[in-house]
């Protein structure tokens, strides 16, 4: 058989280059079938929470196959399935009382809004129809959860069919980029409460279904928590005019901050109504995604319609909900999240020990290094006069550092346009690897990602 890598692909393909095809992996290292192998830092998309290869994961998912492979869940449900839910749920320390599947980030969103909408029909408030995120968010890449987002590069080739009359946008909670000069913090928060209880005024609160927010804002503006009692000031609000407290921890969530919910990492105990969960449900070994849903809004969906008006051919699927069961467990039992929490602490440090100090050539391009747990954006500003020395000859300086960490040997992840609203300026790169990692993996991790910061740098230094 011919090499594969040595013929065109036929796969309809995410980027304008060739991709290298993966042939193995294990834990954090990934082998390439030209030989090559890399460090992925980022768990693909902040997806490989456990990293690859786990044996209990693996047992679990050839054990399900053995048992049962499919049932269509308006059917019948399936043992795994069922046990995930109660484990999620029993997780959730009375949070929520009910979770439904889906087979990713994307369609958990699309459900957690189709679930708000239902419970407001179910309630006999029909005319409760919009719904009111931030700008610069990302809620997924289907139609409606684009129109719910205000992404503008991921927006723009579908602008003129998205749903402009029921999606509304407030300011992004990211203080460093966006605070008023001498405003506080809490007035900063202050500030968007109001912004917030406006827009509803604006729309009438009797329209309003939900607000919707990502609980760590993820690949848009990296990694960017939200400022200290955010969520708290958005969540009473939301009670004031009967809102839906809408979170997206598709990215952040299921560990990720150092905790189960990424809302438990700022302290104010504020669950939402209804969470989507994804990536780190599965951790890859599986296509899933869930809802999590309070008892208020599970009982109004029971107590009416008594069912959920939504769902998927592969809903609920058993080897998936396998899967992801014991990644959880995985998680769980081995100490994970704290582990996460403590090599957070030290991929801070390393982070900032090496990019910000004094004498480096990357201190003066460094805007921000922010995040928590396993969950790092570190964000360049070339604004300054010290920048000024730099011609990167149009290209987005993110995206060469992540080219240049390609070429040696390390995955991360680059975005632009987290710097304005209108999405065109900015530049960050992400790392979120496993909750498994080890310190001297991060060593090398921050080792080389410095130095593809460093030698981009100089390449790209003007004469």
């Amino acid at each position: 058989m011919a090499n594969t890598s040595e013929q065109s692909s036929a796969i309809l393909s995410r980027v304008s280059w060739k991709l290298p095809v993966a042939s193995k992996a294990e834990g954090i290292y990934i082998d390439l079938q030209d030989g090559r192998r890399l460090i992925d830092a980022v768990g693909g998309a902040s997806v490989a929470c456990i990293g690859d290869g786990n044996p209990t994961v693996k047992q679990a998912i050839k054990d399900q196959v053995d048992k049962l492979t499919y049932v269509y869940n308006m059917q019948l449900s399936n043992e795994p399935a069922e046990e995930l839910a109660r484990f999620l749920i029993a997780e959730s320390r009375g949070a929520f009382s009910m979770c439904g599947f889906v087979c990713g980030g994307s369609e958990a969103m699309e459900a957690a809004i189709k679930l708000a909408r239902q419970y407001w029909f179910e309630k006999k408030q029909p005319q409760r129809k919009n719904f009111i995120a931030r700008h610069l968010s990302y809620h997924g890449n289907t139609i409606t959860t684009l129109s719910l987002a205000c992404n503008v590069a991921r927006r723009a080739p579908y602008e003129a069919i998205l749903d402009h009359d029921n999606f509304f946008h407030v300011s992004p909670a990211y203080y460093k980029r966006f605070c008023k000069q001498g405003e506080s913090e809490e007035e900063y928060v202050q500030r968007l409460a109001k912004e917030l209880e406006d827009k509803i005024l604006e729309l009438g609160p009797e329209t309003v279904a939900g607000f919707v927010a990502e609980t760590v804002v993820g690949a848009t503006t990296g990694a960017v928590p939200a400022p200290s009692g955010y969520f708290k000031a958005m969540r009473e609000v939301c009670d004031k005019y009967g809102v839906l407290f809408i979170l997206d921890e598709v990215m952040s969530g299921m560990g990720r901050m150092g905790t189960l919910h990424a809302w438990e990492s700022f302290g104010d105990n504020t669950p939402p109504d209804i969470q989507a969960v994804a990536k780190g449900l599965g951790g890859g070994y599986a296509t899933i995604g869930a809802i999590l849903v309070s008892k208020e809004v599970a009982d109004g969906i029971r107590d009416e319609g008594g069912i959920w008006k939504h769902g998927h051919t592969y809903q609920a699927h058993p080897i998936a909900c396998a899967a992801s069961l014991a990644v959880q467990r995985v998680i769980k039992e081995g100490g994970l999240l704290e582990q996460c929490r403590v090599r957070g602490e030290y991929l801070c440090s390393l982070l900032t020990k090496r990019l910000l100090a004094p004498d480096s050539i990357t201190a003066p391009v460094i805007f921000d290094i922010r995040g928590g747990g396993l969950f790092w954006g570190i964000e360049f500003d070339f604004d300054s006069n010290k920048a000024e020395r730099y011609d990167f000859k149009g290209k987005q300086f993110a995206l060469l550092v992540q080219e240049r960490c390609f070429s040696n040997g390390l995955v991360i992840m680059a975005f632009g346009g987290c710097a304005n609203l209108e999405g065109t300026k900015g530049d960050h790169c992400l790392l979120s690897p496993a909750y498994t990692v080890t310190a001297e993996e991060l060593d090398k991790i921050v080792d080389t990602f410095a130095r593809s910061v460093e030698e981009t740098l100089r390449e790209y230094v003007s004469a």
